[in-house]
């Protein structure tokens, strides 16, 4: 989202400049405006299928998830932004409450929560911004713990700007941090008929994400964009309580994948202005893997402002994926092999997504410095071709504090 917030309002800084440039920069910096944006973001997911890697390629995905994200920014004077995010996310999965067979066990509700800060500033060299975040998510089974910097750089007129982004996650997977008899994280979680095994020695995951990006306005009707990546991720890649069923036994092993892996995507993105009142957002992304996927995106998004306050903003996007080297459905692996998993995410397979978003724009001030900025609806279909379907729903709710 942060890259088509981006885009758009760099075309609106481009038109805005000249005029911008004949302002008095000294009356200007005399008027410094405290200004706190407030996101409140409440959602709804449920999808369904019957590939559930949690019984080996076999079984109900069925899922829920209600969350509830605040996000806040603060910039009190024009060089030093604030930001801070906090969620919850409520899960209730009938495919990971197959891990120990018993209905409406512990493992079919299960609870995510998440914060992170970052601070940015905009340094005394024109254009440029540094920042730094980190946080924390905590589930059950999973503690992660992301770190990041960031640098920003903009040219005198606003017409192009890059970005580059290095983004840590540290993760601990092991289970036993909501559990009222342990309240501290004691193991990883395996299938119950699989538990008087310890398949794995390790259970850490380190993941580091340089995310590249360069904006570039062509002229008043069009802007491109590209946006370079590089992943790498070591340690448990493997999801321990995911079985696999071979041919030559009935009994299921965990799923085994490799100690690393490393990700190449691109993605290209160009946007049109094609009348006062409608935008053409085009995306194209190519992925690639070293463990043998290799995948494009393509989406088109086309807001039109209806009324000056009211945007509606339809959106389709299609994927598709080959299928990872160590994938194979239910009961066909084979027990010379190495390396073995099952789950549908890292088969062969194509999708799409449809939906609508609608935006309608208050300004309404509610108090001396609070205002109601926007009100955001948003509704998305997605279906895979191995059967597995979803459906996304959420509210956005958006207020602003100023304060001279």
């Amino acid at each position: 989202m942060k890259r088509l917030f981006i885009a758009a309002g760099l075309l609106a800084a481009y038109f805005s400049a000249s005029a911008q440039q004949r302002t008095d920069s000294s009356a200007y910096k005399k008027q410094q405006v405290s200004q706190t944006d407030i996101q409140v973001l409440f959602s709804f997911y449920t999808q369904d299928g019957n590939h559930s890697a949690v019984t080996g390629g076999t079984g109900t995905e069925n899922l829920q998830v209600y969350a509830t994200d605040v996000s806040i920014t603060h910039r009190p004077d024009l060089r030093n932004t604030y930001s801070l995010g906090l969620g919850i996310d409520m899960i209730t999965s009938a495919s990971t409450d197959n891990i120990d067979f018993v209905k409406s066990s512990a493992s079919l509700h299960d609870n995510r929560f998440h914060l992170n800060a970052g601070y940015s500033r905009q340094l005394k060299k024109p254009n440029v911004r540094i920042g730094i975040n980190s946080g924390i998510a905590l589930e059950s089974d999973y503690l992660s713990v992301p770190l990041g910097v960031s640098v920003e750089h903009d040219n005198a007129d606003h017409s192009r700007q890059w970005s580059a982004g290095l983004q840590c996650y540290f993760d601990d997977l092991r289970w036993g941090r909501f559990d009222p008899d342990y309240y501290s994280p004691e193991t990883l979680v395996y299938p119950s008929e699989l538990r008087d095994t310890a398949w794995f020695d390790i259970y850490r995951r380190t993941s580091y994400n340089l995310n590249l990006a360069l904006y570039q306005v062509v002229n008043q009707r069009m802007q491109f964009a590209i946006f370079p990546e590089l992943v790498y991720q070591k340690g448990l890649l493997s999801t321990p309580f995911h079985r696999v069923y071979f041919t030559e036994q009935n009994a299921p092993r965990v799923e085994n994948l490799p100690r690393e892996r490393w990700k190449f995507p691109i993605g290209f993105q160009f946007n049109v202005f094609a009348g006062q009142r409608t935008i053409i957002r085009s995306y194209y992304r190519f992925y690639h893997d070293n463990f043998g996927i290799t995948g494009h995106t393509l989406q088109l998004e086309v807001p039109v402002k209806a009324t000056p306050q009211l945007t509606i903003a339809p959106l389709f996007r299609f994927y598709t994926q080959t299928e990872a080297k160590y994938f194979k459905p239910y009961k066909t692996h084979q027990l010379q092999e190495s390396y073995y998993t099952s789950d549908y995410d890292l088969s062969h397979f194509n999708s799409y997504k449809a939906g609508i978003n609608v935006r309608y724009a208050l300004f309404q001030q509610v108090s001396r410095h609070y205002s109601f900025q926007e009100i955001g609806l948003r509704y998305a279909f997605y279906k895979r071709s191995d059967g597995l379907s979803a459906h996304m729903i959420s509210l956005l709710l958006d207020f602003k504090r100023s304060k001279a």
